[in-house]
C-alpha cells in the first residue's frame, strides 16, 4: 500500500521535473537569491478569509475513510503538476526563497508570485508579468509564431507546447511529459477504487487511472456521468483551461475530493428535468437554441473535502459543472455539483458584509442562502444550456472564440442562470423566496465576483454584466453609494443581454466578443471607489482552506 506526503511528493516532482522535455525551470544546480513582498503589496495578504474544510463522515464505513485518504494523496500530486503548469517549477523553488510566513502562505494560495485577484500583478521582487499561456507554451513564443505554425497536437487541449532541438514548435502530451507523476496518481485511484462500496464509482475510478496515463478522457467522463450510488465523489485530472489565458486551450491539472450531501440532492433532482423546455424558451432565435441538452444531467450537493492544482488556486470554486466534453454533454447533460459547505463559507464571511455595505438597507432582507444557492447552482445548470458548436460552419465555440471564450461562457452562466430562475420562479417549480430575493441576491454578487479581477474568467464576465446592467438602469445608486434593483429593468436587461452573449457565441464572433470585453470589461472610477470601501471594511475578497487529512480527523 502507497502513502506520499505532500511535501516528499514536491520533493519528488523537482527531482522528476528536471529529467522532463516539458517543464522549464530552472536547473537544481542554481542558488535562486531570496524574494520579498514587492512595495504595497501588505495590504493584500489578508483578503482571503480561512475556513476548516470539514464534513461528517460518521456514515462512512472505515473502508470509505481510506478511501477518502488515498483520494487526497492523489490530489497532492495534482497540486504539484498545476505548480508545474502555473509557475513552471515546484512549489518548494519559490516557497524555500520567502522569508515571511504571511508571504509563503499568500505565494503558496496563488501558485507562484503573481496575485490572481489583482490581475496577476506581481506580489514578490524579481518576478515580470507573467506569461498569458503560463507554462503551457514557450515563453518566447508569440501568438503570431503559433498561428503560421502546423505541428500535431497543436490545439489539443491535454498537450504542452514546446520547442525541439532545431527552434520548431511541436506539442508533447501530458501523459509523456508528467508521466512518472501520472503513474503514481493513477496507481492511488487503482487503490481506492479496491476500497469502494460502490460498483460504479470502482468503475470511474480505474477509467480515470487509464484516462491519465493514455491522455483519453471521454470515456472516464461517461462513466462519471453514469455513476448516480456514491457517497463519496472525485474530480479529479486536467479539466478546467481559464489557466491557459492565450488561447484557452490546454487544460490545468486539479481535484477535488467530495462527499455526497444525500438530503440536499434529493431536493435538487427535480430541477434537471425542466432543462429541454428551458432551452426551448431561451430568448434567441430557434438556431441558437437547437442543440438539445442531454436528458441525463444531474444535481447534486456535496461537502467538498478536499481541493487542490487549480481548483484551489485563488478564489475558490464552490459549484462545478462537468464534463466539458461536448459530445458527452450532448449525449448525457452535465452533473452539477454544488459545494455546500464552501458556499456557505462565502455567503457569511463575503456576501453578508458586502450587502451591508452597498446594498440599500430596505432590500438587505432579500439576501439570502437560499438565493445565493440557487444563484450559483443555476450557473453551473445553465452552461448546459444554449449552443456549444457553431451555426452554419464546422467548429466549437469554444476553438472559435479562443482565449475569449472562458469568460464569455462564465458570463453566459450567470445571465442565463438568473434567466432559469426567473421562469421556474414563476411557474411554482422554485418555492422558496421572492424573485427580489434572487435578484438582490444576483446584484451583490456581482460586487463579491467583480472584485476577482480581469484575470479571472468569473471577474470579467461579471465586469461586462455591472456595466451591461449600469447602462441598461438595472440598479440604482444612491447618494451613500448604496445599490438598489430595479426589477423590470433588470428583468429586460437580463433577457437582452442573454441574448447578445448567445448569438456572439453560435456566430463565432472572436472579434464582436473582444469588443465586448473592450468596452465593458473594465471597472470604472465609482466601482472601483465602492470596491475600495469594501477593502477598507476588511470584508475578504475569498476564502483559504486548512484542509486535509488531519483537519478531516483521519
Amino acid at each position: 500500500m502507497r502513502s506520499f506526503t505532500k511535501y516528499s511528493l514536491l520533493a519528488l516532482s523537482a527531482s522528476l521535473a528536471a529529467c522532463s522535455q516539458a517543464p522549464q525551470q530552472p536547473k537544481a544546480a542554481v542558488e535562486l537569491p531570496p524574494v520579498q513582498l514587492v512595495a504595497d503589496a501588505q495590504a493584500r495578504l489578508d483578503i482571503y478569509h480561512p475556513f476548516d474544510l470539514t464534513s461528517d463522515l460518521s456514515h462512512l464505513s472505515e473502508r470509505q475513510r481510506h478511501m477518502v485518504k488515498l483520494l487526497i494523496e492523489a490530489s497532492e500530486i495534482m497540486d504539484d503538476l498545476f505548480w508545474q503548469q502555473a509557475y513552471g517549477a515546484s512549489a518548494n523553488e519559490l516557497l524555500d526563497r520567502i522569508a515571511n510566513e504571511q508571504v509563503r502562505q499568500f505565494a503558496a494560495i496563488n501558485y507562484g508570485p503573481w496575485d490572481r485577484l489583482n490581475n496577476n500583478t506581481p506580489f514578490l521582487t524579481g518576478f515580470g508579468e507573467k506569461p498569458a499561456g503560463a507554462n503551457f507554451y514557450p515563453a518566447d513564443m508569440t501568438k503570431e509564431e503559433f498561428e503560421r505554425a502546423n505541428f500535431p497536437g497543436k490545439i489539443d487541449q491535454y498537450t504542452l507546447v514546446r520547442r525541439d532541438q532545431t527552434g520548431q514548435l511541436y506539442a508533447i502530451p501530458y501523459h509523456e511529459a508528467y508521466h512518472a507523476e501520472l503513474q503514481q496518481a493513477a496507481e492511488l485511484l487503482r487503490e481506492a477504487a479496491e476500497f469502494a462500496e460502490s460498483e460504479q464509482f470502482k468503475t470511474y475510478l480505474n477509467m480515470r487511472a487509464d484516462a491519465l496515463l493514455s491522455n483519453e478522457y471521454q470515456a472516464s467522463d461517461y462513466a462519471w456521468m453514469d455513476m448516480t450510488d456514491n457517497d463519496v465523489d472525485v474530480v479529479i485530472g486536467p479539466i478546467e483551461s481559464y489557466e491557459d489565458q492565450l488561447y484557452g486551450y490546454r487544460t490545468a491539472f486539479e481535484s477535488y475530493v467530495l462527499i455526497k450531501d444525500r438530503e440536499w440532492s434529493e431536493k435538487l433532482a427535480i430541477y434537471a428535468a425542466h432543462l429541454p423546455e428551458l432551452q426551448r424558451n431561451l430568448p434567441v432565435p430557434a438556431e441558437y437554441k437547437a442543440e438539445v441538452p442531454g436528458t441525463g444531467a444531474q444535481l447534486n450537493a456535496y461537502d467538498v473535502v478536499y481541493y487542490a492544482g487549480h481548483s484551489n488556486a485563488g478564489s475558490k470554486t464552490i459549484a462545478i459543472n462537468l464534463p466539458n466534453d461536448e459530445q458527452v454533454q450532448l449525449d448525457k447533460g452535465t452533473r452539477r455539483l454544488q459545494l455546500k459547505n464552501a458556499m456557505r463559507a462565502k455567503f457569511d464571511a463575503i456576501l453578508v458584509p458586502i450587502a451591508e455595505e452597498l446594498i440599500v438597507p430596505e432590500q438587505r432582507r432579500h439576501i439570502t442562502f437560499d438565493a445565493f444557492f440557487a444563484n450559483t447552482m443555476f450557473h453551473e445548470v445553465a452552461h448546459g444550456l444554449g449552443i456549444k458548436n457553431l451555426i452554419g460552419q464546422p467548429g466549437t465555440v469554444r476553438e472559435a472564440l479562443k482565449e475569449h471564450a472562458s469568460a464569455l461562457e462564465e458570463g453566459k452562466a450567470d445571465i442565463l442562470g438568473l434567466y432559469m430562475v426567473t421562469q421556474l420562479l414563476e411557474a411554482g417549480v422554485i418555492t422558496e423566496g421572492v424573485l427580489e430575493d434572487y435578484y438582490t441576491t444576483f446584484l451583490a454578487g456581482i460586487f463579491r465576483s467583480v472584485r476577482f479581477g480581469a484575470a479571472s474568467a468569473h471577474g470579467k464576465a461579471n465586469m461586462i454584466r455591472f456595466n451591461y446592467f449600469a447602462q441598461a438602469g438595472a440598479f440604482t445608486r444612491n447618494e451613500q453609494g448604496q445599490y438598489a434593483v430595479n426589477m423590470t429593468a433588470m428583468r429586460d436587461a437580463m433577457n437582452s443581454l442573454s441574448a447578445k452573449i448567445l448569438t456572439l457565441q453560435g456566430d463565432g464572433d472572436y472579434h464582436g466578443v473582444g469588443e465586448l470585453f473592450d468596452t465593458m470589461g473594465h471597472i470604472d472610477e465609482q466601482l472601483q471607489a465602492d470596491l475600495d470601501r469594501l477593502a477598507a471594511a476588511k470584508i475578504p475578497v475569498d476564502i483559504t482552506f486548512r484542509q486535509g487529512v488531519a483537519v478531516l480527523g483521519l
